[in-house]
């Protein structure tokens, strides 16, 4: 199922549901972050995806990672809710969801890369080549979040 996000763009369908999403931003000894190349909209992404009905917020990060990237994750802490109204995603099967997501952090505990119906490819990405891979707007301020040193509260917003 293929999808397009709308940010900011008055031209965006109306949304008609609202679906709990997890995402989890992962570093490794390299000082690298995990990230999957989505087979629905053609962009680079943290892993993450919709919540199951008798999960947790972790236990849909932990499960969300290792079904898109093969990686079994600890989640060690929170970057933010992001419920950003004028964020919109439109599904080709006339799902139109307004964003609600948990952004976490987590290490890696085990597994190996693998991709996914959703994942076509998964990579350690040096920090500093961040800027050479087409990622939403949305996933870099997550990324950007994450990545601040001087925050000491999560994001709201």
């Amino acid at each position: 199922m293929a999808r397009i996000d709308y940010v900011n763009d008055p031209l965006a369908p109306t949304p008609n549901s609202i679906v709990p999403a997890v995402s989890v931003i992962a570093r490794d000894e390299a000082d690298r972050i995990l990230l999957i190349h989505r087979t629905d909209n053609d962009l680079w992404t943290i892993p993450g995806g919709a919540m199951e009905p008798g999960e947790s917020v972790p236990q849909a990060a932990v499960r969300e990672t290792n079904e898109e990237s093969g990686y079994d994750v600890e989640i060690t802490g929170l970057v933010g809710i992001y419920t950003d109204p004028n964020h919109i995603v439109a599904y080709s099967d006339g799902e139109v969801r307004s964003q609600f997501s948990i952004c976490l952090t987590g290490v890696v505990t085990g597994g190996r890369a693998r991709t996914s119906s959703e994942s076509s490819e998964v990579i350690w990405q040096p920090l500093d080549r961040l800027d050479a891979l087409n990622i939403h707007p949305a996933i870099r301020l997550r990324i950007t979040h994450a990545l601040d040193t001087s925050r000491t509260q999560p994001w709201l917003g």
